[in-house]
């Protein structure tokens, strides 16, 4: 590009292109018509916006954000509405550089395309198309949606200055490349994107969610989804740098209508039944589990009654095998006992001076006596100063530390045992079902975060298979990133259900039935209960993160357990569900090695699948009006 130009010139403008804020304010529009434009300003290329009122050729206010360590300011007056607690919000950074302007033209923004990362299009299913743009200093911009049209013209015009090289995991996004810049040989692999911003901070999040910012976290907000997601989208052999290919069959080329491209058919009608009630019936003559299957199905379809939770608890946590006598069970808890209280005295025995030393036992002691002395006060268990109960967390969270010292405690553990040892008042047993809960769910608190990000994945792929069109308008609102969901899966919806309700929900996740994956299902459940408020509402990012975060304690658990089970049906149902689903709902596994088939795991599935129906069907014909 020619460097003696005049200090402005138009490049591309295009009417009715909507930027939609954040406002939260009532006298504030979060709707504002506007312009977008490609100038020049003395040689220097770039893509402005700015309300239809502010029709002059003055610089608008700068939006776009640097990059760490360049200025970013804390705003500490940042109201997020709700609690922060857990919330996956607490503090926002300030994004832009303070130009006064008048109050209209307060959302205007200028952005170098030197600055600009990457860009987003989609095509919300109501017929709104919108544009996301994402700086180098990792922020996204407030959504464009081009009422008018006009996407295309302004991609092309976009190609004279810098270089779109489409996404191989995403259809819908370009990363932005000068166009002297050897960057685009490299893979959309190679770009690391989650690796300073996304693991780092999502890391931090987990070890003190209290204290990290969303300021921070929002870098991957955009890109969570995008750069986790599957190449299973056809738009991923379509280029924006070749206008030559066919239109889509929509009023504004080069947009995708996301659809699950099946029909899924009815979502069946479902009942829960009793909770299991009669422990002894399913108890050989030597104490022996008879019927392990029946038990679990009895436990998912109705949970389990309180007084016998602390039995069966332990083996469905893998403290007692099923197939255990009693005699077997004693010789057990004898075992497991000396076991505990040999680690336990390894910290017990430390010395204060030994523990100035270690840093790490150290640092796992703080974090424990902090989150124990704030968890689950409210039950009389744990309420109270100088309580036992509070003890026995502490002692049982510091011995994991102990069997577990790689991973050690990090926030949230405590929110899994405080149940646990509700359940159980007992140290040594409390400690051993803890151990076989995180089995589980270890790997959420992983520094990697790999099975956060798979778990957010697999939400993601479910959600755009049940709704699209909800898919789509979280994606227009910048949250399609679903991490208002990553409390819920970290801590198996600890923090959104009753203590009484979590459980009761607990024991059916711990049956792993109808899937390993339920707990999604159950995510998918509660988003969709929450449709017609999202959509049929002027929610933005923010507003929507609140929104989720205010629906602490107002769920309904039995409705999203028939919901949850209910939407597993529908989908197993569909003769052509698409295969990542299958693979989410553990109805198509892919060989990885010898030792275990994909028929066997195929198999296994199927008689899940045929004992959650069969009991569906009988709980309806049977005891439809006894359902709690």
């Amino acid at each position: 590009m020619e460097q003696n130009v005049e200090d402005y010139k138009m490049i591309f403008e295009k009417e009715g292109v909507y930027l939609h804020t954040n406002a939260k304010r009532s006298n504030q529009d979060t709707t504002i018509p506007g312009f977008i434009r490609i100038v020049a300003r003395a040689g220097v290329p770039a893509l402005e916006w700015s309300p239809l009122e502010d029709d002059g050729r003055n610089a608008p206010a700068v939006l776009y954000s640097r990059k760490d360590g360049e200025g970013g300011e804390e705003d500490t007056n940042f109201d997020p509405g709700y609690e922060p607690d857990w919330a996956v919000i607490s503090t926002v950074k300030k994004d832009r550089e303070h130009v006064p302007v008048k109050e209209s033209g307060q959302w205007a923004f200028s952005l170098p395309l030197s600055e600009l990362y990457s860009l987003r299009r989609a095509r919300f299913s109501l017929g709104r198309n919108f544009l996301v743009l994402t700086s180098r200093g990792g922020h996204p911009l407030p959504p464009l949606h081009f009422h008018r049209g006009g996407t295309r013209e302004l991609l092309r015009a976009l190609q004279h200055y810098i270089i779109l090289d489409q996404s191989p995991v995403d259809g819908r996004l370009f990363l932005a490349y000068p166009l002297d810049s050897g960057a685009l040989s490299q893979s959309f692999d190679k770009l690391h994107l989650l690796d300073d911003g996304g693991s780092d901070l999502v890391s931090r999040f987990i070890h003190d969610p209290y204290a990290t910012t969303f300021g921070g976290f929002s870098k991957v907000t955009n890109f969570f989804r995008a750069a986790l997601r599957p190449p299973d989208s056809p738009a991923h052999s379509r280029s924006a740098q070749d206008p030559s290919l066919p239109s889509q069959p929509d009023d504004e080329p080069g947009f995708e209508l996301i659809t699950c491209g099946v029909e899924l058919g009815p979502r069946p009608d479902v009942t829960r039944g009793r909770p299991l009630g009669n422990w002894e019936e399913f108890l050989d003559s030597e104490g022996r589990v008879k019927n392990p299957e029946k038990v679990k199905e009895l436990v998912f379809r109705g949970g389990i009654t309180p007084s016998l939770r602390k039995e069966v608890w332990k083996f469905l946590l893998g403290f007692y095998p099923w197939n255990s006598t009693t005699k077997e069970r004693e010789d057990i808890l004898r075992v497991k006992t000396d076991e505990y209280f040999r680690m336990k005295v390894q910290w017990k025995s430390v010395s204060e001076e030994q523990e100035m030393r270690n840093s790490l036992l150290r640092g796992y002691r703080n974090l424990i006596e902090r989150d124990v002395n704030r968890t689950d006060r409210h039950n009389t268990f744990f309420s109270g100063n100088d309580n036992p109960g509070l003890t026995l967390l502490h002692d049982v969270l510091m011995t994991y530390c102990m069997y577990n010292f790689d991973l050690g405690y990090v926030q949230g553990m405590s929110d899994l045992l405080s149940p646990i040892l509700f359940v159980t008042q007992n140290e040594v047993e409390s400690f051993w079902c803890l151990t076989g809960f995180m089995e589980l769910v270890h790997q959420n608190f992983e520094e990697s975060q790999e099975a956060m990000k798979q778990q957010l994945l697999q939400l993601s792929v479910l959600l755009k298979a049940l709704d699209p069109e909800l898919c789509d308008f979280l994606d227009s609102q910048d949250s399609g990133s679903l991490c208002f969901c990553f409390r819920w899966l970290l801590i198996w919806f600890k923090r959104e259900f009753s203590f009484e309700d979590i459980l009761i929900l607990w024991e059916v996740l711990w049956t792993r039935l109808p899937c390993d994956n339920f707990h999604l299902l159950i995510a998918c459940a509660i988003l969709q209960s929450q449709r017609g408020e999202l959509i049929g509402s002027d929610h933005d990012f923010n507003t929507i993160l609140k929104h989720i975060n205010e629906l602490t304690m107002k769920l309904d658990l039995l409705s999203m357990l028939r919901g949850a089970e209910a939407i597993y049906l529908q989908l197993v149902r569909c003769k052509d569900l698409p295969l990542k689903v299958q693979q989410v709902l553990g109805l198509y596994v892919p060989s990885s090695s010898d030792e275990e088939s994909p028929d066997s795991q195929s198999s296994e599935t199927q008689r899940l699948l045929a004992q959650s129906q069969a009991a569906a069907a009988a709980s309806s014909s049977a005891c439809g009006s006894s359902s709690p």
